[in-house]
């Protein structure tokens, strides 16, 4: 049977959809997957009919920024703007995945509402020496430092410096890991956090900065990633209903 993954449409603007969805679907589908896209404007009940016949969810970057006010903050004039139709989504997808401890891979944006949502924080502008956003087709645009033991860590050839070179496309990045977030990778210049896992050996969730998504055919830790997490779904049982719990 194949896997099927559940990924919200990565915003409200249809052009950068157009251009940015594909290659989440590709990605997917050379691990072994499907993807089953969610629509913005689905109802609630229809949106947990797609979740109920799939088994992981994939949380892509967007073009808009995360409201500030999740977090606690007040907008800053560098903050974008926000997306109220993909965070709605987010959120029903994100309440699931935990409740039923279904796999979730985050990317970017969705790195940063998976954060959000387990009440980290954000930067709403980077200011740093490296330049976190030089462009999509920058292949390698900075190296990130693994730690050891992380799910990360295990995707890296083996007798390696635990640390990689990927792309960027980022202006905000976590500022304080949300609940039960390990981080395990940062910019090892300016210590900017770019992955986060859930400290939790019997739940897979792994969250980038940047897009592996874009880089599949040149990076085979990019292709692991998403290996990895097409197989922690594959393997992913659906927990009775007496036995979850809610988590939030």
């Amino acid at each position: 049977m194949t896997v099927r993954i559940a990924i919200p449409a990565p915003s409200s603007d249809e052009e950068y959809n157009g251009r940015s969805l594909p290659a989440y679907v590709d990605a997917l589908q050379a691990a072994g997957a499907s993807a089953v896209v969610v629509g913005l404007n689905r109802a609630q009940e229809k949106v947990a009919e797609l979740i109920a016949g799939v088994q992981g969810i994939l949380l892509p970057g967007s073009r808009f920024d995360v409201d500030p006010e999740r977090y606690g903050e007040a907008r800053r004039r560098e903050c974008g703007e926000a997306d109220a139709a993909r965070t709605a989504v987010d959120e029903l997808l994100l309440r699931d995945a935990f409740n039923l401890k279904m796999p979730v891979l985050a990317i970017c944006h969705g790195a940063q509402t998976l954060n959000v949502w387990r009440n980290g924080s954000l930067i709403q502008d980077l200011k740093t020496e490296v330049n976190h956003r030089p462009g999509r087709s920058v292949v390698e645009a900075h190296p990130v430092k693994v730690a050891v033991g992380s799910r990360l860590a295990a995707l890296l050839p083996a007798g390696s410096a635990l640390e990689t070179a990927v792309n960027s496309s980022h202006h905000q990045a976590i500022r304080a890991p949300g609940d039960n977030l390990r981080v395990t990778a940062v910019s090892p210049v300016d210590r900017v956090i770019e992955a986060v896992e859930l400290d939790a050996s019997d739940h897979f969730v792994l969250a980038v900065q940047w897009h592996p998504e874009r880089t599949c055919a040149e990076s085979a830790v990019s292709r692991s990633i998403f290996k990895t997490f097409v197989e922690a779904a594959a393997l992913w049982q659906p927990r009775r209903v007496e036995d979850s719990v809610t988590v939030k």
